[in-house]
């Protein structure tokens, strides 16, 4: 047990059955990390719930900014109560002001309207918060068990990793090691940042173009399941996204890119880059264009970071076959 505590040193020699033995302990530590982080997030359900249902509180349907159109969200019997309501009121009005009554029935008709008014101020004035919908007998248990799983798994990655960089990292020689260490580290930095970019930039506004798309034509109700299912999907492949300058920096390792190769292909790569962002949940053209742009950004980094690694690659990776030349090498070569 002590050993999955802390990585095996690189000069240590263990026999398969100890290398077995550790990766069990490693993997029991990890999935009694998930089942606890599992019962916290089903636990705090509600909260859970809450953060992922604030985008859609946060679409306003288009028929409410302008005032016309009845919501989906506002049953019809509201919407016929509170028109019926407003045209009693008028008529009720207009026979308290009406000079051919008597005084009696005008001070009557001006009570009822008094009356019409204050049921009037009763009625709901707000919208309520439009919040998904289920349908089926076990759809609320199985979606707040799904939802409170991907939580659970995503609180508990950093231990998680934390045992498969354990593992992994004896394998490792110091100099490797100080190679891997921070490119380990800065992952789940990255992918946070991409989580975070994608919940407050990303779905606010992909979301409400997709529900508001020509609202007036249908009835609009957001089922939970796949509105959810969106919403971790995307989360996760923006999170994966942005880890697109530790992919290209470990191809550069190897030899198969450098800097100037990204440099010199940047046309090809914003291709590539509006394809992924495409393909990627959410298929509006708002959510691309939110996408297209840290991909971009990521991409320049890239090519910082791999001018910097460049430069201090020990001379015999730079001397390797599957690596490219640079300028320098190049006319000190046709010399």
């Amino acid at each position: 047990m002590a050993t999955a505590l802390r990585p095996i040193g690189h000069d240590d020699r263990l026999s398969v059955v100890d290398h077995l033995d550790e990766l069990r302990t490693r993997l029991i530590i990890s999935a009694v990390t998930l089942v606890v982080a599992l019962g916290v997030c089903f636990w705090q359900n509600h909260p859970l719930l809450h953060l992922l249902n604030r985008p859609l509180e946060k679409s306003t349907p288009s028929a409410q900014k302008s005032g016309k159109g009845r919501l989906a969200s506002v049953p019809a019997s509201q919407t016929a109560q509170r028109a019926g309501v407003a045209e009693q009121l008028r008529g009720e009005q207009q026979l308290a002001r009406s000079q051919t009554l008597p005084a009696d029935q005008r001070a009557a008709h001006a009570t009822i309207a008094a009356g019409l008014t204050t049921a009037a101020a009763a009625l709901p004035k707000t919208v309520p918060k439009r919040e998904p919908v289920t349908i089926g007998v076990g759809e609320p248990f199985t979606i707040t068990f799904t939802v409170a799983f991907y939580f659970a798994l995503l609180f508990s990655l950093p231990l998680l990793l934390y045992q498969a960089y354990a593992f992994v990292l004896p394998a490792f020689n110091p100099a490797e090691k100080r190679v891997a260490l921070p490119v380990m580290l800065l992952a789940p930095l990255l992918f946070a940042c991409g989580v975070v970019f994608a919940y407050f930039l990303v779905l606010p506004p992909a979301i409400s173009f997709l529900q508001n798309f020509n609202d007036s034509s249908f009835d609009v109700l957001i089922q939970a399941k796949p509105y959810y299912t969106f919403e971790i999907y995307a989360l996760l492949a923006v999170g994966l996204v942005f880890q697109l300058p530790l992919g290209l920096l470990a191809l550069d390792r190897i030899g198969v890119i450098n800097a100037r190769f990204l440099i010199n292909n940047w046309r090809y790569a914003v291709v590539i880059i509006a394809v992924i962002a495409a393909i990627m949940p959410g298929v509006d053209p708002v959510s691309t264009m939110l996408m297209m742009l840290p991909m971009l950004v990521l991409y320049g980094l890239s090519i910082l970071l791999l001018l910097v690694a460049d430069r201090r690659a020990p001379r015999e990776l730079r001397a390797s076959p599957f690596a490219f030349a640079t300028d320098d090498e190049e006319d000190h070569d046709e010399s």
